[in-house]
């Protein structure tokens, strides 16, 4: 697995940054970059489940949040995927991808956020995170700044 770190620097709050990631109106519209419908059902608590569901929501992936500092960082570990609206068994040697990590780091100067994401990704997913991840980025920002 590869190590990803995207940042970009935003002319908010950390905390309007932290809403326009982790509000439901928000992150729906900011990862409609990864898909058209996407959303994630969770109460963003630590140790809460994370699905993180497609347009039909049938499909997706279940994570667990590992450790929230509100306004300034939040961990999530990768757990399996979501297959016809279930949850299937995974480990390590069911997905490749198993405890993967996706982290975002949230730090303010002078009314002025850079967030840092960090995300683990297989060596097969490389290039649509190259691509897409940056686009998301700047739909946060544009968020964020309205």
């Amino acid at each position: 697995m590869k190590r990803l770190n995207y940042t970009v620097s935003i002319n908010a709050p950390k905390a309007k940054v932290w809403e326009t990631l982790f509000n439901d109106a928000t992150y729906r519209e900011w990862t409609s970059v990864f898909g058209e419908g996407s959303r994630a059902v969770t109460d963003w608590k630590e140790g809460s489940k994370v699905q993180f569901l497609g347009g039909d929501g049938s499909g997706g992936m279940y994570s667990q949040i590992q450790k929230v500092i509100p306004n300034e960082l939040m961990e999530i570990k990768h757990l399996g995927e979501i297959k016809d609206g279930q949850e299937q068994p995974s480990d390590p040697t069911t997905h490749s991808w198993y405890g993967a990590m996706e982290n975002y780091h949230l730090s303010e100067t002078n009314g002025v956020t850079d967030l840092k994401v960090e995300m683990d990704t297989e060596e097969s997913h490389e290039d649509y995170f190259r691509k897409t991840y940056p686009e998301a980025l700047q739909k946060v920002k544009e968020i964020a700044e309205r």
